[in-house]
């Protein structure tokens, strides 16, 4: 399962900033540009798919983003089946008008952050 460590001691205090603020997350947009990544999608991973049970597979058949359902509803606060069931029902919901959306409410996330670390 993916996670963070909440107290990580390997980060420093700008470091705490950023994740806090997902201003980590920025360099990210180089691979949306490269077309490796979307704005809105899944959260890339790096285990390989033998990793994740069936059902979890689902994920793996889009593009990765760097914001989604699961980082709206909970961030960090949302255990690893609960993202995964999240990131899926985005794939099944995924249209213009819901990636909008989730873009207005990674705002109210990053605003307000509730989960970050």
């Amino acid at each position: 399962p993916d996670f963070k460590i909440s107290n990580d001691p390997r980060v420093t205090r700008v470091g705490r900033i950023l994740r806090k603020t997902s201003l980590d997350e920025l360099p990210q947009i180089f691979n949306v540009i490269n077309g490796d990544m979307s704005l809105v999608g899944p959260r890339p991973t790096s285990f390989s798919a033998n990793t994740y049970t069936l059902w979890h597979t689902e994920r793996l058949e889009v593009k990765p983003g760097i914001t989604g359902l699961w980082q709206v509803s909970g961030r960090s606060d949302v255990d690893f089946d609960d993202r995964l069931r999240l990131d899926i029902e985005y794939i099944r919901k995924r249209s213009v008008w819901f990636d909008l959306k989730l873009l207005y409410r990674t705002i109210a996330a990053v605003v307000k952050p509730r989960g970050a670390y």
